[in-house]
């Protein structure tokens, strides 16, 4: 642990410090805010469902090859100024050696507590396919920051080709809880075969190409549980995910460019009742 605590601040100080030596240098790239607002009903009764969101971002590069990335969520249904921000956030990221090395932190704050940050640090080998992620949090103190991170969450990323095929082994560790399991993926043209297996649990998803615009995965677990989804391609940047969750719920998700709507479907017995909806619709500037 104590090496985790090591690398996590050294990887949130060497971003931050190139960051900030750029900090009063003009942006050598920018792009274009985006709007994303998003409506939520859970009821369908009355307006007190509604939870508008608004989230704003944008990025720029910064000197020395750093690309930031930050952004900002508001809420647009409270009407007082103090809760109207949520959440903030930034991702600073650099390539190394000829692009073969690149390394980036992301930083989130929930608004409404301000006394801890979170971080995600992501680190990558490319030429030998190897990726590191970390998930954790430190105080929101200046003096604080770079002695007090807590590392909650890691995992490694190794692929593999196997004569044309790729194999990819994904072994996590959750801090929190003490829980370990490892992903393994096998993607052979049309097919990909996933297994998540724990000391408690194994899962097994085989996701079938049946034509360009179809797909089924199904699902099972240890326990014999089964789900099943289809994925249908609709046209361009048009799709609709269809999950069913035997004596559990159905989710569809429908993509339809700029506008991507989730509904779940709560199964009681005979019944499907408590229907939730998501609507986003994504404005670009």
């Amino acid at each position: 642990m104590k090496l985790i605590k090591l690398l996590s601040t050294v990887s949130l100080l060497s971003i931050a410090g190139v960051s900030g030596a750029g900090a009063g240098a003009p942006a050598a790239a920018s792009t274009r805010p985006q709007l994303s607002i998003t409506i939520r009903d859970g009821n369908f009764t009355d307006f007190d469902g509604l939870e508008p969101t608004i989230t704003w971002e944008n990025s720029q590069q910064l000197p020395q090859e750093v690309d930031l990335r930050y952004g900002i969520d508001l809420s647009a249904k409270t009407t007082n100024l103090a809760s109207l921000p949520r959440r903030i956030w930034g991702r600073a990221s650099r390539k190394f050696v000829a692009d073969r090395f690149s390394l980036s932190t992301r930083l989130d704050m929930d608004v409404q507590r301000m006394d801890r940050v979170a971080f995600q640090i992501d680190a990558a080998d490319n030429d030998n396919d190897l990726k590191l992620t970390m998930f954790g949090s430190a105080a929101a103190s200046l003096k604080r920051f770079a002695t007090s991170p807590r590392v909650s969450h890691i995992e490694f990323t190794k692929g593999f080709d196997n004569d044309g095929n790729r194999i990819t082994v994904n072994p996590r560790y959750n801090v929190d809880y003490d829980h370990m399991d490892v992903v393994m993926t096998y993607d052979a043209d049309d097919t990909l075969i996933s297994v998540t297996a724990s000391k408690d649990d194994q899962v097994v998803t085989i996701s079938q190409q049946l034509n360009d615009e179809n797909m089924i995965s199904p699902t099972i677990s240890r326990d014999g549980s089964l789900t099943l989804a289809w994925d249908r391609k609709l046209g361009d940047h048009n799709s609709v995910r269809t999950t069913l969750n035997p004596n559990r719920s159905v989710e569809v998700e429908w993509k339809d460019e700029a506008w991507t709507a989730n509904v779940n479907f709560p199964m009681e017995e005979d019944s499907m009742k408590g229907a939730t909806v998501h609507i986003k619709r994504d404005v670009r500037f």
